[in-house]
């Protein structure tokens, strides 16, 4: 929070045009503030501003689209690992990881990450030691994450909705070890999109039995029982403690649905230079 509270007092200090009022002019210095790169977006979500914020606005959120449809445009076939932040490279969900970034690239996939540290340093570095590529969609905080040293490429994002979006764009699986709320975040908003058939045919994996079998008996008992959500919706859920298990999954439906795939090519007057 300390962060925040030194960008809000000196938004503060430099310009009696602090305190917005809608319809009023906005000095440079304060667009300039909120056009400042890498900052903290805690008032993006805090209702309505001056005009000419939310437009500037825009073009950032646009601006970070950008920068990742280029960034991750030539991947090839990938596979997102998602979990905690938090865990040291000493616990075992951090050796599992470590050992499925080997078996995705050994499958000839792409390991992307949130570019973070514990089990996504784990799933890069398990990539990188196997000689994959491992690339990482970073999201800027005022604490916690950093970018780990294993990814190959890495692009830092302001907004949590385009780097989410990022990161399932691009991939062909994902897989879930233990984690927190934005790891919870991750399964349950790409298990909606199955659900209503905004994606398909996109396997989900978690790993992690002792984990994830306390939750998975809610959803079970609990939501399918009273109808929230069907059967089918619980059975797309494939639980395991085995990194092998894991990629023989994502195999499986890699071949049904994603045997045919068109390969972009490179363009020279976006000076677009492919994977990289």
């Amino acid at each position: 929070m300390a962060h925040r509270e030194s960008e809000s007092e000196a938004r503060e200090t430099a310009s009696p045009a602090a305190e917005i009022v809608p319809g009023e002019n906005v000095t440079d210095e304060d667009t300039a503030w909120e056009l400042s790169p890498g900052r903290y977006l805690g008032d993006f979500l805090e209702g309505p501003r001056n005009r000419r914020f939310e437009t500037m606005e825009v073009f950032r959120i646009a601006r970070e689209f950008v920068r990742g449809f280029r960034a991750f445009h030539f991947l090839g076939p990938t596979v997102t690992v998602f979990g905690s932040a938090r865990f040291t490279p000493e616990h075992q969900y951090y050796a599992m990881a470590r050992e499925l970034g080997g078996r995705i690239a050994d499958a000839g996939f792409v390991t992307m990450t949130g570019g973070g540290p514990g089990i996504m340093e784990a799933a890069n570095r398990g990539a990188k030691e196997a000689g994959g590529r491992s690339v990482g969609s970073n999201i800027v905080l005022p604490h916690e994450q950093h970018v780990n040293p294993y990814v190959d490429h890495s692009v830092d994002f302001d907004y949590f909705f385009v780097r989410k979006l990022m990161l399932l764009k691009y991939s062909q699986a994902f897989v879930i070890l233990p984690g927190g709320f934005g790891t919870l975040d991750e399964m349950f908003e790409t298990s909606t999109l199955i659900q209503t058939e905004k994606i398909q045919n996109f396997p989900i994996v978690l790993m992690g039995h002792e984990f994830w079998d306390p939750l998975l008996d809610f959803v079970r008992d609990t939501m399918v029982k009273l109808g929230t959500i069907d059967q089918a919706d619980y059975d797309r859920f494939v639980v395991t403690d085995s990194p092998d298990r894991a990629i023989g999954h994502i195999l499986k439906y890699a071949t049904e649905s994603y045997g045919l795939r068109w390969t972009p090519r490179p363009s020279r007057i976006l000076r677009e230079q492919g994977g990289k």
